[in-house]
């Protein structure tokens, strides 16, 4: 099947694979893109970069069930396939996207897979020590989904290169000690977050606030920039480290101007290991994260917001 006459559509792991002998026979880079649909200008721009980059470029959309919990928003995550393709189909006028790959779960689950830990069967991955911290601590399956499913669609396309977005940043450490730990020979490429233009990072979830909540957003990376200034002022001082209390304060203090909004976490973390720091020294760097839960449009709870900068 194919779009447009140009995006091929690819639905069972043998035409990803029958797709991509042909590549190889022809001595074709690969560039992947892996996403859960919902697509916006921040996927775009990791798509761009592959077309750059590779002879070929697939993307994939997939809403991974293993990465969510049992009372988390599976059934609520936005499934938007239709306007997907259209998007690939049309944003991209000197090269197009290739193939996209949309498999149902029984493709990517043979043996199944329900939400309900203790009742899962089959193969799935862990990368112990940077899985559990941050994002792990709220949602302890999440990148154990995330390592599994990465895995099998590495296995499936073997790309030259596969990109994610910083905006993800743990998910970015993850999938790098993955690829890592299990020699597989793929480039990870890490793209710069992309942002609305108040600052916001693009996100799907993006979707659930109102005009006003989105705005005020905006203060979450006014928080992270306030305490990458502060990184950066204090480190040309002697010695140039700098203490992560002091990041970590500037940047709550921010972030409280927001009554209605939660802070759920804020971390100075090891760029490589996410090992919580003591202190940031320049040449090692850190990631600075942070989790904010802000109300939803609709009013029927909040919505929870990751951003992240780098310090150097």
């Amino acid at each position: 099947m194919t779009l447009s006459n140009t995006i091929k559509i690819l639905r069972t792991v043998q035409q990803v694979r029958q797709w991509r002998l042909q590549c190889l026979l022809n001595r074709e880079t690969v560039g992947f893109v892996p996403t859960m649909g919902a697509l916006h200008d921040g996927h775009c721009s990791l798509v761009s970069q592959s077309l750059k980059e590779n002879d070929r470029t697939v993307v994939s959309i997939f809403v991974n069930p293993s990465q969510f919990a049992p009372h988390e928003d599976l059934d609520a995550y936005p499934r938007t396939v239709d306007s997907d393709l259209s998007m690939l189909s049309s944003q991209f006028k000197e090269k197009v996207v290739d193939a996209v790959f949309i498999p149902k779960i029984s493709e990517m689950y043979p043996s199944g897979i329900t939400l309900e830990l203790s009742k899962q069967k089959g193969a799935f991955v862990t990368v112990q020590g940077c899985s559990e911290q941050l994002e792990g601590v709220t949602r302890p399956q999440f990148f154990r989904g995330v390592a599994t499913v990465v895995t099998k669609l590495l296995n499936v396309v073997t790309p030259d290169k596969i990109y994610f977005g910083q905006k993800d940043a743990q998910q970015c450490v993850v999938i790098k000690n993955l690829v890592k730990d299990l020699l597989i020979n793929t480039e990870v490429r890490v793209m710069p977050t992309l942002r609305e233009k108040n600052g916001l990072a693009m996100s799907s979830r993006n979707a659930y606030l109102s005009p006003s909540t989105r705005e005020g957003s905006a203060i979450i990376y006014k928080a992270l920039s306030s305490g990458q200034q502060t990184y950066e002022s204090l480190s040309k001082g002697s010695p140039p480290r700098v203490p992560s209390s002091v990041i970590l304060n500037n940047i709550r203090g921010v972030l409280n101007e927001k009554k209605d909004f939660e802070i759920e976490y804020i971390a100075v973390s090891h760029p490589e290991t996410l090992e919580d720091l003591e202190y940031v020294e320049p040449g090692t760097g850190a990631i600075v994260s942070t989790a904010v839960k802000v109300p939803r449009a609709d009013g029927s709870g909040q919505a929870r917001l990751i951003d992240n900068i780098v310090l150097v």
